[in-house]
């Protein structure tokens, strides 16, 4: 089973290089990294070149910079993940004792890292909420057997929300793998617009997401709420 790895960035020079160089324990001839950049103004792409074995750019968003990156991937397994999250160990063992004929994607649990108290709780009822709905979120490192991913029409080309557009469409084929180990990734959106005011804008975004808000109007309001 091959692995391709897919990390979309814009502009994240101050997280690409820890990113990659802890991911070089798994490069190997069995799995690729592929960098999904959406046209960083920054040192990202210069970083990142040397530590990647693609680079790919795309127009701005997760959504077309994840497909751009899965369009040049050779691997069995896809595996997204953000520029600021960090793979448990043996992830790559967890996946493939994991997935089957039945169960064809899933994630990890997730730890945000960070020093308010409060992380611990926000992490624990996203990973509680995943596991009820069936829905997970970048933040867990979603993985997606290729042809899965490809059958479904890839992620929706939307401005945000498109991993619970993903996750809506894959649900509706086979239910999701949601493994315990953790995903550690930075508390420092939370953080930055203060925990409790982040936690009721998210709620909020996703509740007007689920009545038919336009996600370009949502993620304008996410972006103007959380500066990215």
């Amino acid at each position: 089973m091959k692995f391709s790895i897919i990390i979309p960035t814009f502009n994240e020079e101050n997280t690409i290089v820890s990113c990659l160089k802890a991911l070089q324990a798994y490069h190997s001839k069995d799995c690729e990294l592929i960098v999904a950049d959406g046209g960083s103004s920054d040192n990202t792409i210069a970083l990142a070149r040397p530590l990647a074995d693609r680079l790919v750019i795309s127009g701005k968003g997760r959504a077309l910079q994840m497909n751009a990156g899965a369009a040049q991937a050779s691997g069995d397994i896809l595996l997204f993940l953000h520029a600021d999250t960090t793979l448990p160990e043996n992830a790559f063992i967890l996946i493939e004792h994991a997935i089957n004929d039945r169960q064809q994607w899933g994630r990890f649990d997730v730890e945000l890292m960070g020093s308010h108290p409060l992380l611990k709780i926000v992490a624990w009822c996203m990973n509680f909420r995943s596991r009820w709905t069936g829905i997970a979120t970048g933040d867990q490192a979603i993985f997606i057997n290729k042809s899965l991913f490809e059958s479904v029409g890839q992620y929706p080309v939307i401005a945000l929300m498109e991993d619970i557009a993903l996750c809506k469409k894959l649900k509706q084929i086979c239910s999701p793998v949601c493994l315990k180990a953790k995903a550690m990734t930075s508390g420092r959106r939370w953080e930055r617009g203060g925990v409790l005011r982040t936690i009721l804008l998210m709620w909020c975004l996703r509740l007007r997401y689920f009545l038919g808000t336009d996600p370009q109007i949502l993620a304008a309001d996410y972006y103007k709420d959380t500066d990215g």
